[in-house]
């Protein structure tokens, strides 16, 4: 009898038996099982995005701050800051005796304060004024305690409530650095609270690590 006379009633062969089927049931079991890994593999990608995204530190980057003398107690005077770089040498930052006591003040009376020098909206560098003195920019206003008044765009932090943003466009306080005085009254910056530094990151972003990244950290030395 031929193949064609076996099926001739319309009848077809069982898909249970024969090879074919096997192979298929395979295909299938691989098919579903490599279908699994990609799925955990896209898992860990979006999680490695998630970790090291494009603001995430690069590797090798620095993961601590300095300390570094930025003033010493005697250098200082009511409302007159000092200028300096913290913490990469780039990176301007107001020291400042406000004359009263000021949330994360140090020092004697709690008054000694320092912040990054850059405006959290623009990035423009922007001006100390003390109590009851005026922006170059702005002779009309008057500050009620010691503030920086930022004359890009009108921004104004106050110095006494850890850089508060009190008026203009600005989103976020400025960031403050931390300091330490030892014995003998020097001043250090050992580090810099939140948010990040205007440029570092995403804009209020509380990973100060990102604070140390492109440029090189002051007291470095580099070949």
């Amino acid at each position: 009898m031929t193949d064609s006379e076996r099926y001739d009633d319309g009848q077809k062969p069982s898909r249970s038996a024969g090879r074919p089927e096997v192979g298929r049931r395979d295909f299938l079991k691989y098919a579903a099982t490599a279908s699994a890994v990609l799925a955990v593999a896209g898992v860990g990608v979006i999680a490695e995005s998630i970790t090291n995204g494009p603001n995430a530190p690069p590797e090798g980057a620095p993961t601590s701050f300095p300390r570094v003398l930025v003033g010493t107690l005697s250098q200082l005077h009511v409302n007159t800051p000092v200028s300096f770089n913290y913490p990469l040498d780039d990176e301007p930052n107001l020291l400042v005796d406000v004359g009263q006591a000021a949330e994360g003040g140090v020092g004697p009376n709690k008054s000694i304060v320092a912040f990054s020098n850059i405006c959290q909206h623009l990035g423009c560098v922007y001006d100390f004024v003390p109590p009851d003195g005026a922006p170059p920019c702005n002779s009309d206003y008057k500050a009620a305690e010691a503030m920086g008044y930022c004359c890009c765009h009108g921004s104004q932090y106050n110095f006494l409530e850890d850089g508060k943003v009190v008026g203009g466009p600005a989103p976020h306080p400025v960031p403050m650095v931390t300091l330490e005085i030892d014995s003998a009254g020097n001043i250090y910056a050992t580090g810099m609270k939140p948010p990040v530094i205007y440029g570092k990151g995403p804009s209020g972003s509380s990973d100060v690590a990102l604070d140390l990244t492109g440029g090189t950290v002051v007291g470095s030395v580099t070949t």
